[in-house]
């Protein structure tokens, strides 16, 4: 499958023109081969290899042998994360001259790459050896950093390599993963119009079209993921790096995360629960199940007539200084949320549009559609899969929207009563 970078750039009728920073995409059998033509094309001499111990057994020989000169840092798999442990890793190992990085693994090293070539200004290849993430094209890297969950500016990659003879033989789990980090675009881009319809924040609609197209053919081809065909590994790449363009074009990561990634964001602090062995994909789809059952509840609230805008008293300043225990992480979160989001919702507005908000949340998905597709793809969809009790449910919808400083339904949830 070649993709059609040409598609995506241009003026656009959301008054913007949209601009990426891919210069090829390759999703096909046998694409690392492409590796040695995009490196000659380049003029790349200094090559750097990022990796860790199991996606170098992934095609860490084959890269050898097309690029023989080429320098590996192999991290431990082991605890290994996107934080300042691992960058500061990378930065002692790092060569004086570097034409180009190649990250070559799924999420974390992705997000290490990435960050790495910004701060370095080293432009990066992207090879994925998963299908498991949504964030191989994106400008941001989603890092653990001391302690507390940040999103820092970084750089897309100049191209993506993706072999489906590499990523199609992945662990399925971490497939898996890649499906239930796409299906959480469907409460992201309602949180997206919802906002957009409340506080006039601005939205591309031809971007939310080719998302939901994206992710409603994955969803028909879950049961051939199952199977390991190789057409709908080839669908499920497409779709998540579609996904990252559409946050590249964007600027932010408004068109792919929404509530459900706060809920995710959150465990992964582990302000409200231990640590958690679970992939980011799949606390992304327990996350977006507990919000679907949320805004269900506010959707049936509104068309009974019981919703109602109250008086909102600002940031619960108490309950975020009793999660939230270090006084880092505190001071972290009221800087994260300053200024509150919720100041810019207008009562009168917000009321008037209730009735619109409805008739967005009545075009998601069906809670048991979402739920069947996930359980088809052998995703997660309980707390209990990812080790959660049911006793963080209520902590987790309460305190997952002040992760990001973004307006989704759950954060303006605590202006209404339903």
């Amino acid at each position: 499958m070649r993709v059609d970078i040409n598609k995506f750039i241009g003026f656009c009728g959301c008054g913007k023109e949209h601009k990426i920073m891919v210069k090829d995409i390759i999703i096909e059998s046998e694409a690392i081969k492409k590796l040695s033509m995009i490196m000659e094309k380049e003029g790349f001499k200094n090559i750097t290899i990022i990796c860790d111990e199991n996606t170098y057994a992934a095609a860490g020989e084959e890269i050898k042998e097309i690029i023989p000169k080429g320098k590996f840092i192999n991290l431990k798999s082991e605890n290994l994360h996107a934080n300042e442990i691992a960058v500061q890793k990378v930065y002692e190992c790092l060569s004086v001259e570097n034409d180009v990085l190649i990250a070559l693994g799924s999420g974390t090293i992705h997000d290490i790459t990435r960050y790495v070539a910004y701060n370095k200004d080293i432009p990066f290849i992207s090879v994925p050896t998963a299908a498991s993430v949504d964030g191989f094209v994106s400008t941001v890297a989603a890092m653990t950093w001391k302690g507390d969950k940040k999103t820092f500016t970084a750089v897309s990659p100049i191209y993506v390599v993706a072999d489906t003879d590499i990523f199609k033989e992945a662990p399925y789990r971490l497939t898996a993963s890649g499906v239930s980090d796409l299906i959480g675009i469907y409460i992201a881009l309602v949180d997206w119009k919802i906002s957009s319809i409340v506080i006039g924040e601005y939205i591309c609609n031809r971007i939310c079209n080719m998302e939901i197209d994206a992710v409603n053919k994955l969803c028909e081809c879950v049961d051939d993921l199952v199977l390991g065909k190789l057409e709908a590994y080839e669908q499920l790449m497409y779709a998540l790096i579609l996904s990252g363009l559409a946050m590249q074009i964007i600027g932010n990561s408004r068109p792919a995360s929404g509530a459900e990634h706060h809920m995710s964001h959150l465990w992964e602090m582990e302000v409200i629960n231990k640590h958690l062995d679970a992939y980011h994909g799949e606390k992304v789809s327990v996350g977006l199940i507990l919000v679907m059952e949320e805004y269900k509840k506010i959707k049936k609230s509104i068309e009974n007539g019981r919703c109602r805008v109250k008086k909102y008293y600002g940031l619960e300043e108490d309950m975020l200084k009793e999660v939230f225990k270090s006084r880092e992480m505190y001071d972290s979160i009221m800087k994260e949320n300053t200024p509150d989001p919720l100041l810019n919702v207008n009562k009168v507005i917000l009321q008037n549009r209730l009735e619109s908000i409805a008739e967005i949340l009545e075009k998601l998905p069906t809670l048991d559609f979402v739920k069947d597709t996930l359980k088809r793809a052998k995703a997660v969809t309980t707390l209990e899969e990812i080790g959660l009790s049911n006793d963080v449910k209520q902590n987790s919808i309460r305190v997952s929207p002040y992760v990001r400083n973004r307006l989704t339904l759950m954060r303006i949830s605590k202006m209404l009563e339903y």
